[in-house]
């Protein structure tokens, strides 16, 4: 069984600015520099077999390439209780346009349809126990973030591998985009 996602990566100047933000939150544990990106769809854990079908799928997808940014700083969970905390994305109706794209391919190859509604973002940290008052001050002081544009040339399919030190994320595929 091979864990799966797909993902754009984030370029190494992009990483640094992000990587300057991982600090001012107790109760949270950073995700490594490298492992910046920005989640089209996480699809979970396949077979081998199935992992080479959704190669040949993810390779069916046409798409221009495009440019993107990164703005603000926000969470996932409840106020008393979050998540993650996350650089967000500038709204770019072809990012949704590619998300849709790899979306239906998964579909229509059985894959289920996901749950959640697509939120563009990079996570930034994984959070337990941070208190409200310091999460409050952390996305004040960073809301001003911004950082781009990206050119978006490709998306990638990465497997992850949960160790102990951590989510290792190997690319797997990559996918060129007109």
């Amino acid at each position: 069984m091979i864990r799966l996602f797909v993902g754009i990566p984030i370029p190494a100047d992009i990483r640094l600015r992000l990587s300057m933000m991982s600090a001012g939150l107790p109760g949270t544990r950073w995700v490594n520099e490298e492992n910046y990106h920005l989640t089209l769809r996480f699809i979970g854990e396949v077979d081998e077999g199935l992992a080479d079908d959704i190669d040949a799928t993810l390779g069916q997808i046409d798409h221009a390439a495009f440019e993107l940014s990164l703005e603000g700083v926000g969470y996932f969970g409840k106020p008393n209780a979050a998540r993650a905390v996350w650089a967000g994305v500038a709204k770019s109706e072809n990012l949704l346009h590619l998300h849709a794209k790899i979306e239906t391919a998964l579909q229509r190859m059985g894959q289920p349809a996901e749950e959640r509604k697509y939120t563009p973002h990079v996570t930034l940290a994984r959070m337990r126990g941070t208190p409200k008052a310091k999460l409050d001050e952390y996305i004040a002081g960073h809301m001003g973030f911004a950082a781009g544009p990206i050119a978006v040339r490709s998306f990638t399919l990465f497997s992850s591998f949960l160790s102990s030190s951590g989510a290792i994320y190997t690319p797997e595929a990559n996918y060129t985009l007109g």
